[in-house]
């Protein structure tokens, strides 16, 4: 399967109608060396037994940016300038830019500029979910903001250090993060107008069937005999909800006029009442054509659930590649935002659209909490820095839960905060070759509130 869509990758576009356009002569030895780049990214992602070196990945991104600024040269001459104008090579470089993030988050260069490239994909990867569902409250979109406001800010104060007339040139990779970045607050903005016209008083309706919407799609995964209880006491509430409306309408309790959103309010509403009937109905049940498709989606999920629960410990971000490509393959499979049943060419059943929708939005959502969970350390000085966060948790306990204690007790944990510190070399932790690693500040901070807290419990130590 790899090696089947690597050989796709570096097929050139037919160009028939509908088709990507052809990769110009002038354009392939670029695309030539963006695909061994890839590639050697790839090679570099398996290889465990040792620590990335941060030369070899900022030396090699370095080169590919003198290839990206090539291709805008060619690019102008062929009048291709235009940033629709799109081929296989944009493809590829696509590819390398993420890998290259992962890379960067792995070195724990997280506010670095090439740090926030995949980043910009899994939110839009994410909001384009929720567009497609319109099941979300203004709650859902608050992290995608924040995010993107803390990108807008990295973005901005690097293009304010260079000339305007050059950065594109100069910094051809700001180019491509700030078309990323305008695309996604696009697109999160006409999500946040769509809850914005809803009126304060109908919120809580909207946001409790927002709920009960979820549930419904949640309950699809599971077996038919498990739903009857909970699926009642769905419909008896949707009723009650239903049954507050006057001539159809959701009005005011104050004034008794119309409140504004009845068209959000509704239709959730009737789309709560359409699931729940084909939920008791038909059940949870999958087309045996989609189960494949159902199957890797929940694998995918748990894997992603496992990480979320031992990152801090076993997660190296660069492995997060591989769930990401999983799943833009699975997408790919949809045409219109839903599954097609591939025995009749037709769209898989509302209960198996939504339930395979839900997980790959789950999944989606998984993979962009991974990857905005990293610390900016870098991978090298992981092993003292998650060591110190144990240590510091431990001596919390103690603090809360030890009750007075002698020196005999504290001498576990100042002998393991002594090894770490003997670890510095002129103040600073090194790495096997000498290098000083991204994160000192994050740790110098974790290693100083260990000794403070260890002061404290030494304060109120008792004689034995």
């Amino acid at each position: 399967m790899a090696m089947h869509r690597q050989q796709q990758q570096q097929q050139k576009p037919c160009g028939k109608a509908g088709e990507q356009p052809l990769v110009s002569d002038a354009e392939q030895p670029i695309l030539n060396t963006l695909i061994s780049v890839r590639n050697r990214l790839a090679a570099l992602k398996k290889d465990r037994g040792n620590y990335y070196r941060p030369n070899d990945i900022v030396g090699l991104y370095n080169d590919t940016l003198e290839q990206v600024r090539l291709l805008y040269g060619v690019r102008k001459s062929e009048n291709h300038d235009n940033i629709m104008f799109k081929n296989r090579i944009d493809s590829v470089l696509d590819e390398c830019f993420q890998l290259f993030s992962l890379f960067y988050l792995a070195l724990g260069k997280s506010k670095e500029i090439p740090a926030t490239y995949v980043q910009l994909v899994s939110i839009k990867q994410n909001i384009e979910m929720l567009k497609e569902s319109g099941i979300y409250t203004d709650a859902d979109l608050e992290p995608f903001r924040t995010r993107l406001r803390d990108i807008r800010e990295i973005a901005d104060n690097e293009a304010s250090n260079e000339e305007s007339d050059e950065i594109y040139m100069a910094r051809p990779e700001l180019k491509l993060v700030f078309l990323r970045l305008s695309q996604c607050e696009k697109e999160l903005g006409e999500l946040e107008e769509n809850t914005r016209i809803i009126s304060d008083e109908l919120m809580p309706i909207y946001e409790e069937l927002v709920h009960i919407r979820r549930r419904l799609t949640t309950l699809s995964l599971l077996p038919h005999e498990s739903l009857g209880d909970e699926a009642r006491a769905f419909q008896k509430r949707l009723i009650e909800i239903d049954d507050t409306r006057v001539d159809d309408q959701f009005v005011s309790a104050e004034t008794g006029e119309v409140a504004e959103g009845q068209t959000q309010i509704v239709g959730l509403l009737e789309e709560c009442f359409d699931r729940l009937h084909d939920l008791m109905a038909e059940g949870s049940t999958v087309p045996k054509d989609m189960m494949p498709v159902y199957d890797r989606l929940m694998e995918i999920r748990l894997q992603l659930e496992k990480l979320l629960l031992t990152s801090r410990w076993t997660l190296r971000e660069t492995d997060l590649w591989s769930y990401q490509v999983q799943l833009q393959d699975i997408d790919a499979l949809r045409k219109n935002g839903q599954f097609k049943d591939s025995s009749t060419g037709e769209p898989a059943p509302q209960q198996a659209q939504a339930a395979l929708n839900f997980l790959l939005h789950k999944c989606y959502n998984l993979l962009y909490k991974l990857l905005s969970s990293s610390e900016p350390v870098a991978e090298t000085l992981m092993p003292v820095h998650n060591q110190l966060r144990t240590l510091r948790r431990c001596l919390l306990e103690v603090k809360k839960y030890g009750g007075p204690l002698s020196a005999r007790d504290l001498y576990p944990y100042q002998m393991k905060l002594s090894s770490i510190d003997n670890l510095r070399v002129d103040g600073k932790f090194l790495d096997d070759e000498g290098h000083v690693p991204e994160g000192q500040g994050i740790v110098m901070s974790l290693l100083n509130e260990c000794y403070d807290l260890l002061y404290e419990l030494m304060a109120t130590e008792v004689d034995e």
